[in-house]
């Protein structure tokens, strides 16, 4: 629609500027949820171990191959507002809980489906918000009451969480081994705030080299800074390391006002360059005299002050960046310092050993072997660069997922177990809430169970058949433990698969994908500006007018 028109007195007033479009109505909500469901379509064969992968190609060619959900939608450049805003709520869940992207977006599209239905039997949009908004609430007891607490200091439940968390990643095959290595990450960060256990995994580096395999992926605890030691003569190894940690130049900084120094005779030059040489001697001094063997240094420093850091045998790093500076400061317990006269023995922190490294062609500093760090790093290896990335993604999900179990305590079984148990209460439930709202809760109860539904799909299996035994075997005793092996396409227990994903990720999930498809069914109008005219295309049209001119 080119204008919105009205009519006054029989008199047409524009109301809308002139190239706005505007679609409204039953047209309106039925042209976004088919939005919705494209996007959901598109990402739902990623779902599970036997989920596929997508290869996305950027408009510089650079690709990615990936099955995580947020980073499909992060690379896929999305132009319709209802394509973004799921973009929006995967992101949202990614930074929340880490986890459980692809069940969220899977979710919010399924939700809608179901509510596409209850339209076409002239439900009210409101009324089908206000039933779901009844059936998470009840969803959210239903996960509560099934939750199994777990101890924190349990290794091998926190290890089956971050192996469900890989599986059906590019890493399935050394699965075990970075299982292992996200839960010691994580354990070590982990410290108490008040009453609360906090793990941020903003404290666990992440350092990428291509070359080697998998396997080769290490902890280290400490920090892997990605520089290399500044000069030729330092030592490259130290053992029993005092690290000073500065957030200033080792340098003569320039006067911020232009400045201009005459100087009439030699003797005044040589002068101005020994007092040079005599300030940057003092600082390397004052760094020796309080103890310290190694220097980081956020800023630059001169080459001269190199030459007498190297003379103490003292091993510096320059230009490195903040956040290791304070991962660093974390690990090694080392006060960051900005002015070099402030530097004691008290701000050094302490590492077993400070060693440059060659790893694939690039030196690296190793800071490992503090005493208790509270910042750790992993070093990600493998064969392509790819796979690299893919392995960091992989880690990513475990770290998150082990962090969120360490903060709240409770796991659920997976293999679409949570999903058949909420589908199986709301339908009692629905019965006694009645009305109109009952036929709300029911399309939710379908919704959820698009979950066991797609993994039964992705794996060869037959949907429906999958589905019938689920269904069965939840209204037998226990049977809420019960999932989908995707291996054998039996209905076990998923708890004894070890197959568990954290109470906080699927809570989430359901909470976030209400929240979407409750935001989409509310908007009855779409009104859409024109676009702006790039300077191009303007100096176009006036270019064309001036040939039509002289014509």
């Amino acid at each position: 629609m080119a204008a919105q028109l009205a009519q006054i007195g029989g008199v047409p007033v524009l109301i809308l500027k002139e190239g706005t479009t505007r679609t409204f109505g039953r047209e309106a909500i039925r042209q976004n949820i088919m939005i919705a469901k494209a996007i959901s379509e598109t990402i739902k064969t990623t779902l599970g171990p036997k989920g596929m992968d997508k290869m996305l190609i950027d408009s510089l060619g650079d690709i990615t191959i990936s099955n995580d959900g947020a980073t499909i939608l992060d690379e896929i450049d999305v132009q319709h507002p209802i394509a973004k805003l799921l973009v929006e709520i995967s992101k949202a869940q990614d930074d929340e809980v880490g986890d459980g992207t692809t069940t969220t977006v899977v979710l919010a599209g399924e939700l809608l489906k179901e509510a596409e239905r209850l339209l076409l039997k002239n439900i009210h949009p409101t009324v089908i918000v206000s039933g779901y908004k009844k059936a998470l609430e009840k969803a959210k007891e239903v996960l509560k009451s099934i939750a199994i607490k777990v101890d924190r200091d349990d290794d091998e439940s926190l290890k089956k969480v971050a192996m469900t968390a890989m599986h059906g990643k590019a890493v399935a095959g050394v699965r075990e081994y970075l299982a292992e290595i996200a839960v010691k990450a994580v354990k070590q960060i982990t410290e108490k705030r008040g009453d609360r256990i906090v793990a941020d995994t903003g404290y666990i580096q992440m350092t990428k080299k291509q070359g080697g395999s998998m396997f080769d992926t290490q902890l280290v605890y400490g920090v892997i800074i990605d520089k290399e030691v500044v000069h030729p003569g330092m030592p490259k190894r130290i053992e029993n390391a005092k690290i000073a940690l500065l957030d200033t130049p080792l340098e003569i900084e320039k006067t911020e006002i232009d400045a201009e120094i005459r100087i009439h005779d030699p003797s005044q030059m040589q002068a101005f360059i020994e007092e040079e040489e005599r300030l940057l001697r003092d600082m390397v001094m004052k760094i020796k005299k309080a103890g310290a063997n190694v220097v980081f240094c956020q800023k630059g420093i001169d080459d001269i002050a190199q030459h007498y850091l190297a003379k103490e045998g003292i091993l510096a790093v320059r230009r490195v960046k903040k956040s290791d500076m304070e991962k660093l400061a974390r690990a090694t317990g080392a006060r960051i310092v900005t002015k070099v006269e402030d530097l004691t023995e008290k701000d050094l922190g302490y590492a077993k050993l400070v060693e440059e490294r060659k790893i694939a062609e690039e030196r690296m500093v190793f800071v490992e072997g503090c005493k208790d760090p509270k910042a750790v790093s992993i070093l990600i290896r493998g064969g392509l660069e790819k796979v690299v990335d893919e392995v960091e993604r992989s880690l990513n999900d475990a770290l998150r997922v082990v962090a969120d179990v360490i903060e709240e305590p409770c796991i659920l079984p997976g293999g679409g177990a949570p999903e058949a148990e909420i589908a199986k209460v709301l339908r009692d439930y629905a019965a006694k809430v009645g009305g109109r709202e009952q036929l709300a809760i029911e399309a939710f109860a379908n919704a959820v169970e698009v979950i066991p539904k797609t993994l039964a799909e992705n794996s060869g299996l037959d949907a429906i058949e999958t589905l019938m035994k689920l269904r069965k075997k939840h209204k037998e005793k226990d049977g809420w433990k019960y999932g989908v092996n995707v291996f054998t396409g039996e209905i076990e227990d998923m708890l004894k698969l070890g197959v568990v994903e954290p109470l906080v990720v699927k809570t989430q999930a359901l909470k976030s994908a209400t929240e979407a498809s409750a935001m989409i069914l509310r908007i009855d109008d779409i009104i859409a500006a024109s676009k702006l005219e790039t300077k191009e295309e303007k100096g176009r049209e006036g270019e064309e007018e001036k040939e039509t001119e002289f014509d």
